[in-house]
């Protein structure tokens, strides 16, 4: 990834590397209070299904050949959500358990999911620890082996209430099980050029041995981690595909357009806000770009080709021509950008107000927005899009070190 605008010090590359796990999660915070308020709740949950079931086993399978580790047992299906943005480290606080090869379990001693909708009541919650987890948890393993199961052993609403841990599940497989087939959603998502991009050469096995039930990113070696991180960075762009794909099969390509614009900037102005936090920059031109460049919105740079320049005072965007812009059917965020300048413009604004609310975003070309800091600017209100997304208590969470 290059790495662009942080040190090459491992400690800090691992903890963006959380940071973008986070910001993956955050995807559905900035998606579905868009498709609640035009469609309603039971939309939301079909839409949530297909979503992961489309973009998990995609991601996955990448994952699971950029780190080596190809195996088809328990331990495998566990690393691979260890490395998955449905499960963020400190955020959602798996704890796992192995049996032996065909058997384990986990269980979440803190789930930030649930903080988010237990307050909504318990149609929310049966909607997300029911409904959405039972066919993608299922669809996720599936990569790693079609005859994994995961069951609850109990999940919320929690009774009593305030129970620990939130949930607990067990994984087995049973080799008489009949296989699960891939979802219809994730043979769809497997055709975008974001499945099959190639972010670089291929490295070496870096977890292919044994597993470890306290695995950090840390543990990574460099060239695994600056590939796991490109990686989660496109895990992103995946889960965003999916549910641009879900939302236009049901309801048409504009409503697609018009829920997309307002997702990817959710996600792009509290993602903005939390990196400049982790970069310990303040406010102004030169903390924008420094956001800008490593922002999930525009990595990995092998499928999102972005310049971000200075001209001056201001900064320049472009989006250059590269696999993001070229996806067959056009649902990426990037392209969705590149579409229409001035609802681009928008998005962009969001994102650099994220880090200085005095910034302002201009249409400076077809795919390129000129942003400028004036001191002298008042603070631009916060746009709806981003203030729904902090709902999300993964907005201000503090990683514990």
């Amino acid at each position: 990834m290059g790495n662009a605008g942080l040190s090459v010090d491992h400690a800090a590359l691992a903890a963006l590397g959380r940071e973008y796990l986070l910001a993956g999660h955050l995807i559905d915070r900035a998606g579905m209070p868009q498709v609640i308020s035009r469609f309603g709740r039971d939309a939301m949950t079909e839409v949530a299904i297909e979503e992961w079931m489309g973009a998990s086993p995609v991601y996955t399978a990448r994952t699971r050949h950029a780190l080596g580790f190809t195996g088809d047992d328990v331990p495998d299906v566990f690393k691979a959500m260890q490395l998955d943005i449905g499960a963020p480290h400190g955020f959602m606080d798996f704890r796992y358990a192995v049996t032996d090869a065909h058997h384990g379990e986990f269980h979440l001693a803190s789930c930030g999911a649930l903080m988010d909708v237990e307050p909504l009541g318990d149609e929310f919650v049966v909607a997300m620890c029911h409904h959405i987890e039972d066919p993608t948890f299922d669809a996720t393993a599936t990569a790693t082996n079609p005859r994994a199961r995961m069951r609850p052993v109990h999940r919320p609403p929690r009774t009593p209430a305030g129970r620990h841990p939130h949930c607990r599940w067990t994984v087995e497989i049973d080799a008489d099980a009949e296989p699960l087939p891939v979802p219809d959603a994730a043979t769809r998502v497997a055709r975008s050029l974001a499945a099959s991009v190639v972010l670089g050469p291929d490295v070496a096995p870096s977890y292919d041995g044994r597993f470890d039930p306290e695995f950090r990113l840390e543990s990574l070696p460099p060239a695994a981690l600056d590939r796991a991180l490109d990686e989660v960075c496109l895990q992103g762009h995946l889960l965003a595909h999916s549910f641009l794909l879900a939302v236009a099969r049901r309801w048409g390509d504009g409503a697609a357009r018009e829920v997309g614009f307002l997702q990817c900037a959710g996600v792009a102005g509290v993602v903005a806000t939390r990196l400049a936090r982790f970069l310990a920059v303040d406010s102004g031109a030169d903390a924008v770009a420094d956001v800008l460049r490593l922002h999930p919105l525009l990595r990995p740079a092998g499928y999102v080709s972005a310049d971000i320049t200075r001209d001056g005072h201001d900064i320049l965007l472009t989006l250059a021509d590269g696999p993001a812009l070229r996806e067959r059917d056009g649902w990426s965020w990037p392209a969705l950008l590149a579409s229409d300048p001035s609802a681009g413009a928008a998005v962009v604004d969001a994102l650099a107000q994220g880090v200085d609310p005095r910034a302002r975003t201009t249409v400076a070309g077809p795919r390129t927005w000129r942003v400028t800091v004036d001191p002298t600017a008042t603070a631009a209100p916060e746009a709806n899009a981003v203030t729904l997304t902090r709902f999300s208590t993964g907005a201000d969470y503090v990683f514990r070190t």
